[in-house]
């Protein structure tokens, strides 16, 4: 069977450009799965066999349509999610496959989340060989939670340690009998050389490349496909009343019966397909084409739900070229050398060149020039975009990723796609002190294109500190900075909140006598220090003093000078919490006092004080949420005792997971992601919060008060 493309062009200023495509006309499909599934071969794939491309690539080699990036190429994996538009004639009519190539690794789960929000439905692509991964799970969890149609496509069939029956069974095991196999292998001398189709009942052998003519089915086949079909009856039976009766009485259905109900099915997430082939010999993206066009919807058949920000109330739009003008940004591109564009879905009406909108969220309006669809690092122009398709505009100063757009009369805000929070970060600065302007530039550009990206300030331990999913994603964003705007970022294990306390009573003088001529300077105070216990607070001041031997006017300056003391504490130079101060006495000249002189005596009666009080260091207490597959408690468990930490308790979830709460000092979950993964074969997550303060065991306070003595000295 052969295929034939019409790919119609429409001239704009004399550039070839992409055909309009009208709404019911659009697919948005999403790739997802484990890294290494073949999700960028596939789609590599697919560009090549609908002509988008006229020389097939390979991730090995370096040259995909998606994996554009220096840091991908030389990675060999996707980092960021690519735009891959294809144009396919189906049975009834041309259509427009928006394909979102999504990454595999978790480090960049933010790129996949905003790719899910701009899709109606999802391919999850699964290595034949490797079978289910945590990649595959995550992937299944993302289309649960977002109600996105989904069928499995099982790549690397042509390796002959492919077990497809197997797969199908550990996929109906993971995920339920909603897995049906639309498509059952034929093989010969170990070789992977077509298959049969389970809806039409019919032997397909492949011919050249991605194309098949029908074959019978062999006989070692019938047992299974029996099953597979019996299976997709079932499921076709219990979409209507009408088609259960008609089972019961066992009569047979029409293809156009099956079909139909397949559409409802997969359409209502009741049936997720599963289809084959092979990436490396171009096989299976036929079938794969058909079942697109024929089963999943187009957003015609879709809603987008919103908030009309004019009144607040809850609005549910029909994806529709009539309405006015509202779309959303789901994601920006910030690269220096392709520019900044930002990538819309429009929701209702049509998009066109040389207009203006108005951005919902900033309440301004922005000028659009022109219009691209962008494939992989090309943008490829358009003279308007249809309510459904996927588009981007180049040079908007304002709109960033998340952000409404509409008419300023009829101002539609829509949700921003949900990230990851980050919880894995670092400390940096710039290599070079010249080039921190430089460096904070580059960051907030590359933070506008990754949202799971956080540049924070911590003025109290003088660090800046840098957040992501995981440590690989910091390396990456280490290696595009030194790329993309030449300047090199130090990342390092950051300093952890560390406060000082003490906790026994003392009783000190603090006197300050200073003679150079003309007036002196003269302050005394005696003081009681001792612990407070209230670690939300530096310190509680209080004043005792009988017979006026310290004046009222110098009782502030004292406390002045408790409270600077507390900014830096005399054991490592942390900040000094739970401390109880009371001013009892002291004495004063009625020429040589000044408040100088009371605040500097309070403040050497505040360091000698804290030295004798049984002065501690308390450590950050994180409070942990660690979410793993049953399988792994054992070593989840131990590895948290390891860390010193104490488990709270144990909650089961559904699918065979735990969440597992501790809490374990928040020095102990550094780079704890890269830990995790590794423990559970990339499966766990976790999440955590300070929860309070708490002493640090002996061992630990001498290993920080080093640290603070040695920073000192190469600071000096």
């Amino acid at each position: 069977m052969s295929i034939q493309y019409d790919l119609q062009r429409v001239q704009i200023g004399g550039q070839v450009s992409m055909k309009v495509y009208d709404t019911g006309s659009i697919r948005n499909v999403v790739l997802l799965g484990h890294g290494g599934a073949g999700k960028t071969t596939v789609a590599e794939s697919l560009c090549y066999v609908t002509h988008a491309i006229n020389r097939l690539g390979s991730v090995d080699e370096g040259n995909t349509i998606s994996d554009f990036d220096k840091e991908e190429k030389k990675r060999k994996f996707s980092i960021s999610t690519s735009i891959l538009p294809i144009e396919y004639k189906g049975e009834e009519g041309e259509l427009k496959i928006n394909l979102l190539d999504t990454p595999g690794y978790f480090d960049f789960v933010g790129e996949v989340e905003e790719a899910v929000s701009a899709a109606d439905c999802a391919i999850i692509v699964v290595n034949g060989k490797s079978g289910i991964e945590p990649g595959t799970v995550k992937a299944w969890e993302l289309c649960e939670e977002n109600h996105l149609p989904r069928l499995f496509f099982v790549s690397n069939m042509d390796d002959d340690k492919a077990s497809f029956r197997q797969l199908v069974l550990d996929l109906e095991k993971r995920f339920g009998k909603s897995v049906a196999p639309f498509q059952l292998p034929i093989r010969e001398n170990e070789k992977f050389v077509g298959f049969v189709n389970v809806v039409k009942m019919a032997g397909r052998r492949f011919t050249n490349l991605n194309e098949y003519e029908a074959c019978p089915i062999p006989d070692y086949v019938e047992k299974h496909l029996n099953i597979a079909r019996s299976s997709l009856l079932e499921a076709v039976a219990e979409s209507s009343e009408e088609l259960m009766e008609k089972y019961f009485a066992g009569e047979e259905f029409t293809t156009e019966e099956i079909q139909a109900a397949l559409r409802v099915n997969i359409k209502d997430c009741s049936i997720a397909p599963i289809l084959m082939g092979s990436g490396t010999h171009v096989q299976g993206f036929n079938v794969l084409l058909q079942v697109i066009d024929k089963y999943f919807p187009s957003p015609k058949e879709l809603e987008a739900i919103g908030v009309d920000a004019s009144n607040g109330e809850h609005f549910t739009a029909h994806y529709n070229d009539a309405a006015t003008l509202s779309a959303r940004v789901w994601k920006t591109i910030a690269d220096p050398f392709l520019g900044k564009y930002s990538l819309f879905k429009v929701c209702t009406g049509v998009l066109k060149p040389n207009s203006e909108i108005y951005n919902v969220n900033k309440e301004a309006t922005e000028k659009v020039g022109k219009l691209y669809v962008l494939r992989g690092n090309t943008p490829i122009e358009v003279s308007e975009l249809k309510s459904g398709d996927l588009g981007a505009v180049a040079k908007l100063s304002l709109t960033e990723t998340g952000d409404s757009i509409a008419v300023r009369n009829a101002p539609i805000l829509y949700h921003a796609p949900k990230l990851s929070i980050p919880y894995t970060y670092m400390a940096y600065s710039a290599e070079n002190k010249a080039d921190e302007d430089k460096l904070s530039t580059a960051l907030q550009r590359m933070m506008e294109e990754d949202r799971t990206l956080q540049v924070k300030a911590d003025p109290e331990n003088r660090q800046s500190l840098l957040y992501g999913i995981g440590e690989q994603q910091l390396e990456v964003v280490s290696s595009r900075l030194k790329d993309r705007y030449n300047v090199s970022i130090l990342l390092k294990k950051p300093k952890f909140p560390y406060r000082e306390t003490i906790k026994k009573t003392v009783k000190v003088q603090g006197k300050y006598k200073k003679q150079s001529g003309g007036h002196g300077q003269y302050g005394d105070v005696v003081m009681e220090f001792s612990p407070s216990f209230n670690y939300d607070e530096a310190y509680c001041f209080k004043e005792e003093v009988f017979g006026g031997a310290v004046p009222k006017n110098y009782f502030p300056a004292v406390e002045k000078g408790i409270q600077e003391s507390c900014k830096k504490g005399p054991l490592a130079g942390y900040p000094v919490v739970g401390v109880q101060a009371v001013l009892l006495d002291g004495s004063y000249h009625p020429v040589d006092s000044s408040e100088q002189a009371f605040k500097t005596a309070a403040s050497m009666a505040f360091k000698d004080g804290f030295m004798q009080a049984n002065p501690v260091l308390l450590e950050p207490i994180a409070h942990l949420e660690v979410i793993i597959p049953d399988s792994y408690m054992g070593d989840i468990m131990g590895d948290l005792t390891k860390r010193r930490g104490r488990i709270l308790g144990m909650n089961a979830l559904h699918g065979g997971k735990q969440q597992v709460e501790a809490e374990l000092p928040m020095s102990n979950l550094y780079l704890y992601n890269t830990d995790l993964r590794s423990m559970t074969a990339g499966s766990g997550s976790f999440s955590f919060h300070f929860a309070r303060y708490e002493q640090a065991p002996g061992d630990i306070q001498n290993i920080v008060i080093q640290e603070a003595k040695e920073r000192e000295t190469e600071e000096a």
